[in-house]
């Protein structure tokens, strides 16, 4: 965690600490009057005590919302892009992420009815399949009911190196993964590339690359921000990743509380351009596993969907001048 982070966390957690304390001492002191037959109500309607219990029901609030609301909200962000590098392939690209799958299923079935929607040419998982073994079959069978036209790739995440490292996530699925290599697509009469590294590799990345032309279009996955400033200075045009959840818990007018990444909140979330690189951040389905509450707020679950088009010339026209008619005399 950077600085910045933690002491936006404490920051957050003195003030939520204090709120709570506050009306549990209002609470108790009502209590105890009421005991002793003394009015409570000068103790619960004083100005600072209303301040306090209208703080209070809204964290409830809050919190309901982030536990029960959001999480099974899914939103669905578009993005265009445009590119010298295609002359007439219009390619449409899912990306999904950070499933991690329970052993309760949460929103997998809506997710493969959406992106099915799109009949996208390629859909690519940026990594973190499950937080519970007993969720593999889940996950299994829910990337094998996606479809794509041009294929289906992934990677693996934290969770899928560190924890299931031994596991077998992706067989009868048709996802392709990459640990630190390329596939070649073809569509109408452009090629473009898919590049991808496993995060237990991630030195790895220029092998990644090897054999794709540099006029080539290329996407690249790694599971976490932390490559996009190296890739930058490589040909490589569209970085896709996950990892941070878009912190899972933000707030308004600041954003991620935390992201787990080196940069911090530099990229915790959407999309950025570093040089000519388009880096995009998806805060992936599911929620942290373990201990981590599974709660989400704003900080939607999220699928991207992106319409990479050729870039349309504007055609040069030559004009010719008329011909001048000569004066006779």
């Amino acid at each position: 965690m950077t600085i910045q982070e933690i002491i936006g966390i404490i920051v957050f957690l003195v003030v939520v600490g204090l709120v709570a304390l506050k009306e549990v001492h209002l609470l108790i002191s009502c209590s105890i009057s009421a005991l002793r037959r003394k009015p409570c109500g000068p103790l619960l309607c004083a100005p600072g005590a209303l301040i306090t219990h209208i703080m209070a029901g809204a964290g409830i609030l809050c919190f309901l919302y982030g536990l029960l609301i959001e999480p099974y909200w899914i939103e669905v962000n578009r993005v265009d892009i445009f590119t010298d590098k295609l002359k007439k392939a219009h390619i449409v690209l899912v990306q999904i992420s950070d499933l991690h799958c329970e052993r309760t299923p949460h929103l997998e079935r809506r997710v493969v009815k959406i992106v099915n929607s799109f009949n996208p040419d390629v859909v690519v998982f940026t990594g973190d399949a499950v937080n519970d073994e007993a969720a593999i079959p889940l996950f299994k069978d829910t990337l094998a009911s996606l479809t794509a036209k041009r294929g289906k790739y992934a990677i693996r995440g934290n969770f899928d190196v560190f924890i299931w490292w031994n596991k077998d996530l992706f067989t009868k699925t048709g996802f392709k993964a990459l640990t630190a290599d390329n596939s070649k697509i073809t569509k109408d009469t452009d090629t473009f590339y898919i590049a991808g590294v496993s995060r237990l590799y991630p030195k790895k990345w220029p092998q990644a690359l090897a054999g794709i032309p540099s006029n080539a279009y290329t996407i690249f996955m790694y599971h976490t921000p932390e490559l996009i400033e190296e890739v930058a200075r490589s040909h490589v045009d569209l970085y896709l990743a996950g990892h941070t959840h878009g912190g899972q818990v933000a707030l308004p007018w600041y954003g991620a509380l935390i992201t787990l990444s080196t940069f911090g909140k530099k990229y915790e979330s959407g999309l950025y351009t570093v040089g000519k690189l388009i880096a995009y951040i998806n805060r992936g389905i599911g929620m942290e596993g373990g201990a981590a509450p599974r709660v989400r707020f704003f900080a939607r679950p999220e699928i991207t969907v992106f319409n990479i088009h050729p870039r349309i010339k504007p055609k040069t026209e030559i004009f010719k001048p008329a011909n001048e008619k000569s004066s006779e005399t």
